[in-house]
């Protein structure tokens, strides 16, 4: 190689390393990863009925918990106590095609997800409001239909903002899914448009906010991403202890998480936040 080359060669070899350290050092920063409390989580309890075979959805009220089965089973949801056994199911629905979800709906309710689409072919998706306690019931609930801006999605995970009482569905997508927010006040006759607020991790089963509005995470089945709101600034993720097909979440104070698996005789864990994030979560929540 002449000298002229091997000088403009140097040359370019130069530029190419200055432009790649500008790039690194434009690039957005990772999500920080945590050490997970996962090998601290424990079994709150076994559940115990064995209609409950595909678990897909958590709702903790006071003493009790609330689930329910995804696509194949009747609308119904089963309400546990602390011991795993069914003290109440609710009958909402005998037309309900993939429920997937549910969230926090006040002290004797929860919303119930009909958000499941793995073909990706529903034109609309709905949320029903459906009143649960220990016995037997049949209910007619107050349903609400969605449709997304841009076509048919794939979703698991339903979220309610505890402080405005707003509704959130986060599509599962391998790549990140996006958490739409659904309408102040959703209309009973026509279909609501969703509306995209952030992105998330990719495959979302399930997720909550934690008390107060300011703070939620997303799971997947093996890891979480605790999210502040609203700007969906990534907090950090960390690990989540091995179920055999975890799908759904439940939140509590002080950073407890509660975790349900699909599967017959499944124990529902429990488990804090990993400390640096529990300690963010404390410092910017009044009285926790």
């Amino acid at each position: 190689m002449t000298a002229p080359v091997r000088a403009r060669a140097g040359l370019a070899a130069l530029t190419l390393v200055s432009t790649l350290a500008v790039l690194v050092t434009l690039a957005p920063a990772p999500a920080q990863a945590m050490t997970s409390s996962a090998d601290r989580a424990t079994a709150l309890f076994v559940v115990r009925d064995r209609a409950i075979d595909e678990s897909s959805g958590l709702v903790r009220r006071s003493r009790l918990f609330v689930t329910t089965n995804d696509s194949g089973d009747t609308g119904r949801l089963f309400v546990l106590n602390r011991r795993g056994r069914t003290v109440g199911i609710t009958h909402w629905s005998d037309r309900a095609l993939d429920t997937e979800a549910l969230a926090p709906a006040g002290r004797h309710s929860v919303w119930v997800g009909d958000i499941g689409d793995n073909g990706k072919r529903r034109t609309s998706i709905s949320v029903s409001r459906v009143s649960v306690g220990r016995g037997q019931r049949d209910v007619r609930p107050r349903t609400f239909r969605l449709a997304y801006p841009r076509g048919p999605a794939d979703a698991e995970t339903l979220i309610r903002n505890p402080s405005t009482g707003r509704l959130y569905v986060v599509t599962k997508d391998a790549g990140g899914g996006t958490l739409y927010a659904v309408p102040r006040r959703p209309s009973r006759t026509h279909v609501n448009v969703l509306r995209p607020v952030g992105r998330v991790l990719g495959t979302a089963t399930d997720g909550a906010f934690l008390p107060g509005g300011r703070f939620l995470v997303v799971r997947n089945y093996s890891q979480a991403t605790l999210y502040r709101w609203p700007s969906m600034t990534s907090l950090g993720s960390f690990s989540l202890p091995g179920q055999r097909q975890g799908e759904g979440m439940a939140a509590s104070r002080h950073g407890v998480l509660f975790l349900c698996s699909e599967g017959v005789r499944q124990p529902v864990l429990r488990m804090l936040l990993p400390t640096p994030l529990r300690r963010t979560v404390e410092a910017a929540t009044p009285g926790a």
